[in-house]
């Protein structure tokens, strides 16, 4: 029985990922979506050298950016939804910044929230289902 009361204490703990404005914890509503660099300029800013930056594009189509993310949180007390970018510094320790424009287009498989303002109302609300589209056969 004392095996049992071990096991259950070594379950997870919650990610500790705070609001950077208020303080407060930040509760994750989306899954993680990796940054990938597909410019070496992207991996230079990590602290990649230039010459092992242009190889890896080179030879590559895009690398993963190990230990970074974008990923969507509640906040109590701003009482909305921000997307934000997650850096993993440590086990149990993470920089946690609003995600810029620039960052969606490192991301695969997410749409940017804010929209491409070339699209059109009506295309936009038939993307996202919202629109009612009505098909009738002659």
């Amino acid at each position: 029985m004392g095996k049992r009361c071990n096991r259950n204490r070594n379950r997870s703990k919650k990610r500790p990922i705070y609001c950077p404005v208020h303080g407060c914890y930040l509760n994750s509503v989306s899954q993680k979506y990796p940054l990938f660099a597909d410019r070496p300029g992207q991996l230079q800013q990590r602290g990649v050298n230039r010459r092992s930056a242009m190889m890896l594009v080179k030879s590559k189509t895009a690398v993963s950016l190990a230990g970074e993310w974008l990923e969507a949180f509640w906040c109590d007390a701003c009482q909305e939804t921000k997307w934000y970018h997650v850096r993993k510094v440590d086990e149990r320790r993470y920089i946690v910044s609003v995600a810029p424009r620039e960052l969606w287009l490192q991301v695969d498989g997410v749409v940017y929230p804010g929209g491409n303002p070339s699209v059109g109302e009506f295309t936009l609300r038939s993307a996202r289902g919202l629109g009612t589209i009505t098909t009738s056969s002659y």
